[in-house]
C-alpha cells in the first residue's frame, strides 16, 4: 500500500518530516555541523480474555523523538516524547550542551551522503485494521475457545491476546536527507495449560503478520496451542547423554540470533565475540546460506533504510558455510576500518536455505536423540560461544518420538554446534522475520538425571 494510502496518513508523514527539519535547522543555528534525528508516531488497540471474560483492554499512543548533534567529532544525544515546539527547542539545546562536554571521537560522525537512500521503494508494509473493541474482543475469545475445547485435558487458560499497531517513523540528517514511511504489525496469540494425572504443562502459539488476512485463523491459533500442550503431557527426565539434537524451527531461530549478535560491529570492535576474526571462514558446512532480505514486500523487519539513512540491501551472511559479512552500523564500520553494511538497528528479515527433508524425515535421519521444542535460560557466553541452556521437548529412538522430556539441560559450543550442523529441515510453519526449518545437530550433552 502506498504511504499516501490515506490523506490522514499522508498528513501525518509530511508533518513528521517537517518537524525534522525544524530540528536540523535548529541544530545548525546552535552552531552544530552535523545532525541527525528520527521521530515516531504510533497507535494501536491490545485485548486479552481469559476463560471468556475481557481482562484488559488498551488503547495505546506513542511519540518519541530523538536528536544527536555533532561538533566536529563530539557528539550529544537527546530525547523527548513532547513534540511541541518549546519541546523540540529545548531537546536540541540539551544535545548541544551534552556535546560540549564530551571527548572527541574520530568515528562519532554521519553515514557518508553517498550512501543514503537514493528511493523509498513502497515495501507494501502497511495495512491497518479498522477493528472495533467488540470485533477484536471477539477473536480473541474464538481463538482461545478453539483452545480450550481441542481436547478435554485443557484445564485452564492463561488467556488470548490480539493485538493491532499503526505508525510512522521518520529519519533525516543533514546530509539533506529526510524519508519516513508507515507501517502496521498484527497479532494473535493463546497460552492453555494441560492436565493428564499428576502431570501439568502449559505452551502457546501465535501469528503475526503486516496484513491482517495474512494471519492464521483465531481457530487455527488456538488449536495450535492446545496441541502442543497436550503433546508435552507426561513428560519425564531422561538419563545424561550425548546424543543428536534437533532443535524445531521455531526454536532453532536462536541459534541464527546467535550468529547475528556475534557478527555484529560491536561485538567485533569490542573484540567480544567467539567469532572474532573469522571473516572469510568456513564456520559452517557447504549446504549453508544465510542471508538477508531487507526489502521482502510485507516483511516482519523489512525497511529500505537503516537507522543512519543508509540504503538496505539483500546480502548474503554465510554462502558455502563460509562467513561473509560482519554487520555494521557507521559507527562501527569505522572504528574496523571498514564500510556500513546498513544494518544500523538490525538485521532485516534473515532465511537459510531449507533442505528436503520435512520433520518427520529428520527424526527419522537422527534416529535417536532429543528434539528440542522450548529453551529456558539466558546461557549463551558471547565470548567464547559456550552453549547451556534449560530445554524441554521429545525423546526420540529408531526415529519415533517416544515421550515428552523436561527439566533438561543442553549443552555445548556453537562454533562446534555450527561445524556440526547436518541438515535444515523444509518444516518452517511459523511467523517470524527469521525463517528457518529445524536444525539438526550432530552431538550435543544431555545433563538429566
Amino acid at each position: 500500500m502506498s504511504i499516501a494510502a490515506t490523506d490522514d496518513t499522508a498528513e501525518r508523514l509530511a508533518r513528521l518530516k517537517q518537524t525534522i527539519e525544524d530540528l536540523l535547522k535548529e541544530a545548525k543555528r546552535r552552531g552544530a555541523t552535523a545532525a541527525e534525528a528520527s521521530v515516531g508516531s504510533s497507535a494501536g488497540l491490545e485485548v486479552s480474555v481469559r476463560l471468556g471474560e475481557v481482562e484488559t483492554v488498551e488503547h495505546t499512543r506513542d511519540n518519541g523523538l530523538g536528536i544527536t548533534v555533532y561538533f566536529g567529532n563530539r557528539k550529544g544525544s537527546a530525547s523527548t516524547s513532547d513534540l511541541s515546539t518549546g519541546a523540540l527547542r529545548d531537546a536540541v539545546k540539551a544535545a548541544c550542551a551534552i556535546a560540549e562536554h564530551t571527548q572527541e571521537d574520530p568515528c562519532a560522525h554521519l553515514a557518508d551522503a553517498a550512501l543514503m537512500a537514493a528511493e523509498i521503494p513502497d515495501l507494501d508494509l502497511y495495512h491497518p485494521w479498522h477493528l472495533g473493541v467488540e470485533d477484536a474482543i471477539e477473536i480473541a475469545a474464538a481463538c482461545e475457545d478453539s483452545a480450550r475445547g481441542y481436547d478435554p485435558r485443557i484445564v485452564n487458560s492463561e488467556g488470548a491476546s490480539l493485538s493491532t499497531h499503526t505508525g510512522i517513523q521518520v529519519y533525516g540528517n543533514s546530509h539533506g536527507f529526510v524519508a519516513g514511511y508507515p507501517t502496521s504489525r498484527h497479532g494473535l496469540s493463546c497460552a492453555v495449560i494441560g492436565q493428564e494425572g499428576e502431570s501439568l504443562q502449559r505452551d502457546h502459539w501465535w501469528t503475526s503478520a503486516r496484513a491482517a488476512a495474512d494471519l492464521d485463523s483465531a481457530r487455527m491459533v488456538g488449536e495450535r496451542a492446545a496441541e502442543r500442550t497436550v503433546a508435552r503431557l507426561g513428560s519425564r527426565r531422561i538419563p545424561t547423554c550425548q546424543v543428536p539434537v534437533l532443535f524445531r524451527s521455531e526454536v532453532a531461530t536462536g541459534l541464527i540470533r546467535s550468529l547475528v549478535s556475534a557478527i555484529q560491529g560491536g561485538s567485533i570492535y569490542r573484540r567480544t565475540s567467539f567469532l572474532l576474526d573469522h571473516l572469510g571462514e568456513r564456520i559452517f558446512p557447504e549446504f549453508v546460506r544465510i542471508h538477508e532480505e531487507p526489502h521482502l514486500p510485507r516483511g516482519l523487519s523489512s525497511a529500505p533504510f537503516d537507522g543512519d539513512g543508509v540504503a538496505t540491501r539483500a546480502k548474503d551472511l554465510i554462502t558455502d558455510g563460509v562467513l561473509q559479512t560482519y554487520l555494521l552500523d557507521a559507527y562501527s564500520g569505522c572504528r574496523l576500518g571498514m564500510q556500513t553494511t546498513g544494518n544500523a538497528g538490525g538485521v532485516r528479515n534473515l532465511r537459510i536455505v531449507m533442505g528436503d527433508l520435512d520433520r518427520a524425515a529428520l527424526l527419522r535421519e537422527m534416529g535417536t536423540g532429543l528434539m528440542v521444542t522450548e529453551l529456558m535460560g539466558h546461557g549463551v557466553n558471547p565470548v567464547t560461544g559456550d552453549y547451556s541452556r534449560g530445554a524441554a521437548g521429545f525423546w526420540v529412538e529408531g526415529g519415533e518420538i517416544r515421550h515428552p522430556v523436561e527439566e533438561i539441560t543442553i549443552a555445548g559450543n556453537l562454533k562446534r554446534m555450527y561445524a556440526g550442523l547436518l541438515a535444515v529441515g523444509n518444516d518452517y510453519d511459523y511467523s517470524g522475520s527469521t525463517r528457518t526449518g529445524s536444525w539438526l545437530i550432530d552431538k550435543m550433552t544431555i545433563a538429566g538425571e
